[in-house]
């Protein structure tokens, strides 16, 4: 049976993006190649569609949110329900790789806004803080870790 592998769905080449594109990295499906089944992975697809609004980490009363970009509407809750129901399908994982930067997947690397979308720091998306906690023996990459 083959090793799992959680990858956020973009760097795999799927156009799932805020903007419609991808961010396709050969040398991540290359370095999982056939030792992996790889599962794609993308919480704002499902909710939002592609394209999409951007979405932006936003400090608010010492809390961490989820904000839409343009309309300022607080979408932490509907992405912590689409993560945990991907994880409850998907209870196990031998590696993961996200997206670096992303609001949703980026791990140390994404932008911490504050309420003016000022940046004041970096930090973890929704996803990889759920992630990381749910998988403390796994150590998260991120496509920058293959480049």
């Amino acid at each position: 049976m083959k090793k799992k592998a959680l990858v956020s769905a973009c760097i795999l080449g799927e156009y799932c993006r805020y903007d419609g594109k991808t961010k396709k990295i050969n040398a991540v499906i290359e370095a999982l190649g056939d030792e992996y089944e790889i599962i794609p992975f993308c919480p704002e697809a499902p909710l939002f569609g592609t394209p999409r609004e951007r979405i932006n980490v936003v400090e608010k009363e010492g809390k961490l949110r989820i904000i839409t970009d343009e309309t300022n509407v607080d979408v932490t809750l509907r992405l912590e329900e689409e993560i945990e129901r991907f994880l409850e399908k998907n209870p196990a994982f031998d590696r993961i790789v996200l997206k670096s930067k992303s609001p949703s997947c980026g791990y140390k690397t994404t932008p911490i806004l504050n309420e003016s979308k000022e940046q004041i720091s970096l930090g973890n998306g929704i996803a990889s803080t759920m992630i990381a906690k749910k998988f403390q023996e796994i150590v998260l990459e991120s496509e920058l870790d293959f480049i």
